[in-house]
């Protein structure tokens, strides 16, 4: 199932510290990483809950569960609800192809590195105000190809996204754009970047996650090509 295969191609492009699988449950544990790292992707239709609890439990953290319709249970997020879990972060699955996001980001192309520079850091960490260092752990444990894109005003750089290829896919991660380099087209020179090398790998389709609410990136994406193919959400307890 093309759902179910493209968010678990995301767990390998924002791969956890810790995994175990039970059945075709993910059980995931990151600490220093932001959240979502950690959450349990439960992509089969057994009742895992109470393991995925202890798997947290043991590494001291509380357990959150990734709810994609039609991939989970069909009575999971009841379950859930009932056991005390919040629903929160709608978030959405986006697609396209990688000629089409060429042909329509419409921009100059940023640069490419294999690894994430410096600048690059500090760009993204800028927009996020996540921890450097554990990003920089994080990104040391993705096994797939991978390209970090920037663009650049006046010698500094103020847009950085990444890509990972898995089989015919790219994922998109980490778009970050400094405030003051926002609506000037610097977002669509990563886009470009990152789909012109995707394309030279042979990766000729690509995909992204976001938040329904950010409205300002939607636009952007549904201008460069990307349309959704499902909507999902996370149950955190507290």
């Amino acid at each position: 199932m093309l759902l179910r295969t493209l968010q678990e191609y995301a767990a390998h492009a924002q791969p956890a510290a810790h995994v175990q699988e039970a059945g075709g449950w993910w059980l995931r544990h990151s600490p220093g990483d932001a959240w979502w790292v950690s959450a349990v992707l439960p992509h089969d239709r057994e009742d895992r809950v109470e393991q995925a609890e202890e798997f947290c439990a043991e590494r001291g953290s509380g357990a959150r569960f990734q709810i994609t319709p039609g991939v989970c249970a069909d009575d999971l997020d009841q379950t859930l609800h009932t056991r005390g879990y919040t629903r929160g972060h709608h978030m959405s699955l986006q697609i396209a192809s990688t000629a089409d996001v060429l042909r329509h980001s419409d921009s100059d192309a940023g640069e490419v590195t294999v690894r994430p520079t410096d600048e690059w850091l500090s760009a993204w960490q800028a927009v996020t105000t996540r921890d450097v260092s554990a990003e920089r752990d994080l990104l040391s444990r993705v096994e797939h190809p991978s390209a970090y894109a920037y663009a650049e005003v006046d010698g500094q750089v103020v847009a950085v996204g990444r890509a990972v290829a898995e089989d015919s896919w790219a994922g998109v991660f980490g778009m970050a754009t400094l405030p003051h380099a926002r609506g000037q087209g610097a977002a669509r020179s990563v886009l470009a970047a990152l789909a012109s090398w995707a394309a030279a790998r042979e990766a000729n389709h690509m995909y992204l996650q976001m938040e329904k609410a950010n409205t300002t990136a939607f636009r952007l994406y549904e201008r460069t090509g990307f349309r959704e193919v499902c909507t999902y959400h996370y149950r955190i307890r507290g």
